[in-house]
């Protein structure tokens, strides 16, 4: 995964984005014409998060979305099921806090095999920061599935995650363009999101150059 500018990361959500249709079909085309989009911006990272497929269908999903995106230098990472990964052409996994050890995933994977996990406070993330290419970190704003200010990592504890390891950390959770400046300024190596990639007069390649261009002003005035 190319680290040397900000990353940007699409989180796949098939209820959000196809909220009206759920069969198979119409989720699955869906799907990959928003990966295609994304990759075609120049989007880092796509994280295939589909709770509640079985195993076929999502690694036809997957696999679909990898040939979609094949030759952009996107990189496909499924969530939680390295099974299905491995099977299907992806460029890796994203562990959640339930899943299998990063270093279980390594043991596992092909050498190149990308290896992401969710983490939520900075123990956390010291734990298992040197068996992992990057860290997803939040939730750090509220959002409307997780409105509680008790839950929220916040931006300090995004900084404090993120001045703790050496791996990119990776901010999540309620992230709008408006917000970049703080989570950038706060020492994440870039941004994860589902509603950023869904709103509605904003293509992809706004997203992906405006995320990058208020990365790159913190970082040189810093």
């Amino acid at each position: 995964m190319p680290l040397d500018r900000p990353v940007v990361c699409l989180v796949t959500d098939r209820r959000r984005l196809v909220a009206s249709d759920d069969r198979f079909e119409v989720v699955r085309a869906a799907l990959v014409r928003q990966a295609r989009e994304a990759a075609a911006a120049g989007v880092t990272l796509i994280q295939v998060r589909e709770r509640g497929l079985e195993a076929l269908p999502l690694a036809d999903l997957v696999a679909a979305i990898v040939g979609a995106t094949r030759g952009s230098g996107t990189a496909i990472v499924v969530n939680d099921r390295l099974d299905v990964a491995l099977t299907s052409g992806a460029h890796g996994v994203h562990l959640r806090g339930d899943s299998i050890p990063p270093q279980a995933a390594r043991a596992i994977a092909p050498p190149g095999f990308l290896v992401g996990r969710s983490v939520h406070h900075v123990e956390e993330a010291r734990e298992h920061a040197s068996a992992v290419d990057y860290l997803i970190a939040g939730t750090v704003f509220p959002t409307s599935s997780k409105p509680s200010a008790e839950r929220l990592l916040g931006v300090s504890g995004l900084r404090e995650i993120a001045m703790a390891v050496e791996v990119p950390v990776i901010a999540i959770g309620g992230m709008t363009l408006e917000r970049i400046g703080e989570v950038a300024a706060a020492g994440a190596a870039g941004i994860a999101g589902i509603s950023l990639f869904i709103q509605r007069g904003t293509p992809p390649a706004s997203v992906v150059d405006t995320a990058r261009a208020r990365f790159d002003s913190i970082r040189a005035a810093s």
